[in-house]
């Protein structure tokens, strides 16, 4: 099952939105509701506890948390997505807004990819997948179009085919800018990667 959670990041609408798979189910996360309308699809659960939303009115079932409380709006939207069996998520609206919820949820993406779940952040201008150890990432990218690769913790063995830098069995520390900003040779990009995990952001072309 394709599930989407909508997170109150920014969204901008890029022909990458346009080539996704519909979503089979689709969770609000707070203020991400308001996504739903650029997006164009219906909200099955609306999830937090609404202090970013005050604004909206969608007649759909909501769920409502107290502000104190354990998780982030978007980790109780993931695990409203899990319970109904999602076996893909994309996070929409991932990046922008507040660095603390974008960093959250990116390592958050991180951890999902870890326990078996493809997990996809996109914010139609820029979106992101886990890179995993043995677990090769095959982009389609332009020529000249940027990618990087981030390291969630140190790597061991990356490699990086058909970019403008290639790499081959690279070390790369956390927090590292070697594998930042590199850029598409016009054909596939192979990732690959023997330990450690990363995060893969593509940069889209805005309209």
């Amino acid at each position: 099952m394709n599930a989407w959670v909508l997170v109150g990041g920014r969204l901008v609408v890029t022909q990458a939105l346009a080539h996704l798979e519909r979503p089979d189910l689709v969770i609000a996360a707070d203020g991400g509701a308001r996504h739903a309308a650029t997006l164009g699809v219906p909200i099955t659960t609306w999830v937090g506890d609404f202090d970013s939303s005050d604004d909206l009115t969608l007649r759909t079932p909501r769920i409502v948390h107290p502000r104190a409380k354990a998780s982030t709006d978007a980790e109780l939207a993931v695990t409203l997505a899990r319970e109904a069996g999602a076996t893909r998520l994309t996070l929409m609206g991932a990046f922008g807004g507040r660095f603390d919820h974008t960093f959250a949820l990116t390592l958050g993406a991180v951890r999902l990819a870890q326990e078996g779940l493809p997990t996809l952040l996109h914010s139609g201008d820029e979106w992101g997948q886990p890179l995993l150890p043995h677990a090769a990432v095959t982009l389609q990218l332009r020529a000249g179009q940027t990618f990087s690769v981030l390291a969630a913790s140190p790597l061991t063995g990356l490699g990086i085919r058909g970019a403008r830098w290639p790499l081959t069995d690279a070390h790369v520390p956390l927090g590292s800018g070697l594998t930042v900003s590199n850029e598409g040779a016009g054909g596939p990009v192979t990732l690959t990667l023997a330990s450690g995990t990363a995060l893969v952001t593509v940069i889209e072309d805005a309209p």
